[in-house]
């Protein structure tokens, strides 16, 4: 234990390294179980930062038609409205894919209110009807209008472009600034899009001698409405602040080739004005749909919208460097370290370690919020809290070690339930021995004729009897949160109530408890010692309960935690006249009264002891209520009782007979024999009227 103090802080650098060291590992080896965890677990978190802080803000002017189940299924539509309507003529003519005439008509109808940009995430790679006119259209409208195009990457070596057929767009389409690849590449671990690719060479995708530079659907679609200079130059994947999941719900198509919807809805073409329009896919049916860390179905289409929300509102995120994550890292470890060092008290270090958290934990969303960086987190917490938990663990263990320590040694001097209070509660125990009235319950043992024995037995042989058998009594007393108040030669002093009380109902069934566990204690030693050849002890003990004065009693040079008053000369006292009655346990009535459930009792005397000027009742414990007892006793010790309260009310004739049939079964019973004896000789001298049955003692 001692050299765990000296190395303290040595020992407590080697745990916070230590735990630093490993989550370091777990950067280099990320695949490792365990120690890779708290770097696998920064991307949750950072994926909760993106669902719960800032968003990019949506465009007002970004609107989303959508090919949903009712564009799809289109609503009852009358002969009428059909014939007048070239859209839902082609609609209906043949299921999806339409003719492509009717995007030709849609690009009309939406240019013609004034749209600003019309963007299609879908491929029209298969020649269809009605090409034609979309060829038209797309030239017609080629700065205005942007179409998608697709990465086929199952054959790693082979590089397959889907694109809009020859018809629609000449080749090299991906070329053209009117097509732009929509692919979006996930995070390998989880399949989650957080990152979007604007710019790719065809080498970064297949290993081919070219380096031909494409573009996304969403960066042509940004160079069109004037925001080319905003768009990454570069040609790996940027981090973008997410808009809301509902930033860009769809509307469905359909409603703007019906006069009805035209006209409520959109205001008969004013709501597009100076729009940029998204057409794709936003029926389940079609599956166009990414994982995002906002939400498991995000709409392809809405997610290019964001793509573009991103660049025009300057919204990347960026992540702290490898250096600064472990630099990081190495400080959480430091920190710990420096806290439990230092401080030197668990709850403030506990606490400083819940503040730290939570100060950390706020600047990293001030920084995802403010500034857009990603600071790492995870693995810097975890550092922290590991470190600190495991330090302030060691710092509990040295603390109960020393404490055990010094129990041990408190413990051959003082009572163990003292040394646990003053351990532990020392504030309020200390408080407590500037003086206090308590109700206690006090015990007093001593040993029968140990003085006679002592001064013709061998001194050494009679040490070590004593000894084991005050070790024996003390351990009882323990065991059932008794405090050894002191050792008064060969007797013992112990309470119950003054350090810690229970309630005295408690505080006396504890030293009820008590004093029958010293009676079967001393029956085992006595029975051991006689097989030894040696002596056995004969035992007194005197219990009582009642208010006493507990604080520290002493001189200046030496002070003793203790108890004074009557209550505790009373205990004194009824301990004296076990030798009296012959017995080997003697109870005050207040005490006995507090234990009577527990305990079976039996009437002694009405006693009045040396120094006091009233009475009290003694009764002795005759066994536990738990215990094995002889229930044919118990019987018979009716009629004892019977007897006892007649001889009081000096019905001496009556005390006699019942005194009689009770020895008649306990013809042993000394109590019993004292008593008839009395009966007897009252009732041929009766004693005169002030009698009361009190006994009087002048003698301790």
């Amino acid at each position: 234990m001692h050299w765990l103090g000296r190395y303290r802080f040595l020992i407590l650098a080697l745990i916070c390294f230590f735990w630093t060291g490993v989550i370091v590992l777990g950067h280099f080896f990320p695949d490792a179980p365990f120690i890779s965890a708290p770097w696998r677990g920064e991307q949750s978190f950072e994926d909760l930062l993106r669902r719960e802080g800032r968003k990019t803000p949506a465009p007002s002017d970004f609107v989303f038609l959508g090919i949903d189940q009712s564009t799809l299924q289109l609503p009852p539509l009358s002969g009428e409205e059909i014939a007048s309507n070239r859209a839902f003529q082609l609609m209906t003519e043949k299921p999806f894919p339409w003719s492509r005439e009717v995007w030709a008509l849609l690009l009309d109808r939406l240019f013609g209110a004034g749209a600003r940009l019309v963007m299609f995430d879908m491929i029209f790679n298969p020649p269809n009807d009605g090409d034609p006119a979309f060829h038209a259209a797309l030239d017609r409208y080629r700065d205005k209008v942007v179409v998608g195009a697709n990465f086929d990457m199952q054959n790693p070596n082979t590089l397959q472009e889907i694109t809009p057929n020859n018809t629609l767009i000449p080749p090299p389409q991906l070329l053209d600034d009117r097509v732009g690849f929509v692919n979006f590449w996930a995070d390998p671990i989880d399949g989650k899009i957080r990152a979007v690719t604007y710019r790719v060479t065809d080498r970064q995708l297949a290993d081919l001698p070219s380096e031909e530079i494409y573009e996304s659907l969403s960066a042509r679609a940004l160079a069109k409405i004037g925001h080319a200079n905003d768009v990454p130059q570069d040609f790996r994947g940027h981090m973008i602040r997410f808009t809301s999941p509902d930033a860009f719900a769809p509307r469905p198509l359909y409603e703007v080739f019906d006069p009805k919807f035209w006209h409520s809805n959109y205001a008969d073409g004013a709501f597009f004005k100076g729009k940029v329009v998204m057409i794709g896919s936003s029926a389940q049916v079609e599956h166009d749909t990414v994982v995002t860390p906002m939400s498991p179905t995000t709409l392809g289409p809405a997610l290019h919208l964001q793509a573009m929300a991103a660049v025009m509102n300057h919204e990347f995120l960026r992540p702290t460097s490898a250096k600064i994550d472990l630099a990081l890292v190495a400080a959480a470890g430091l920190v710990a370290w420096s806290l439990v060092a230092f401080l030197r008290r668990p709850l403030l270090c506990l606490g400083g370690l819940v503040l730290i958290t939570v100060a950390y934990l706020g600047t990293a969303r001030v920084a995802y919020d403010k500034i857009g960086l990603l600071l790492l987190t995870v693995p810097v917490l975890s550092a922290l809290v590991l470190s600190g938990l495991f330090s302030l663990s060691f710092e509990y263990v040295l603390e109960r070690l020393e404490k055990l320590r010094t129990r041990r040694t408190l413990e051959r001097y003082v009572s163990k339930n003292l040394v646990k209070e003053v351990l532990e509660n020392p504030h309020s125990y200390y408080s407590s021995l500037r003086g206090a009235r308590l109700p206690v319950t006090v015990l007093f043992s001593d040993l029968i004729g140990f003085t006679t024995l002592s001064e013709k037995g061998d001194p050494e042989a009679l040490v070590v009897q004593l000894n084991e058998y005050l070790s024996r009594m003390t351990s009882v007393v323990f065991s059932n949160g008794g405090t050894l108040d002191k050792f008064i030669g060969d007797g013992i002093m112990a309470v119950w109530g003054n350090v810690r009380s229970f309630g005295m109902a408690e505080d006396a069934k504890n030293c009820a408890r008590a004093a029958l566990g010293m009676r079967r204690e001393l029956r085992n030693l006595n029975q051991k010692w006689r097989g030894e050849g040696r002596m056995g002890f004969g035992m007194g003990i005197g219990i009582n309960h009642g208010e006493v004065i507990v604080g520290n009693i002493g001189s200046h040079e030496r002070m003793d935690p203790t108890v004074i008053g009557d209550s505790a000369n009373l205990a004194s006292r009824i301990e004296g006249l076990t030798r009296v009655y012959g017995l080997d346990i003697l109870v005050g009535a207040t005490a006995a009264e507090l234990v009577r459930d527990e305990v079976y009792l039996r009437s002694v005397a009405r006693v009045q002891v040396k120094g006091k000027t009233k009475p009290v009742d003694i009764l002795t414990f005759i066994g536990a209520r738990n215990e094995e007892v002889d229930r044919e006793f118990l019987k018979w010790l009716e009629t004892y009782e019977e007897g006892l309260d007649k001889f009081r009310a000096r019905d001496f004739t009556q005390a006699k007979i019942l005194f009689s049939r009770f020895l008649e079964f306990y013809p042993d019973d000394l109590l019993a024999k004292m008593y008839l004896d009395r009966a007897l000789r009252y009732e041929q001298a009766p004693p005169d009227e002030a009698w009361d049955a009190v006994e009087v003692f002048e003698k301790k």
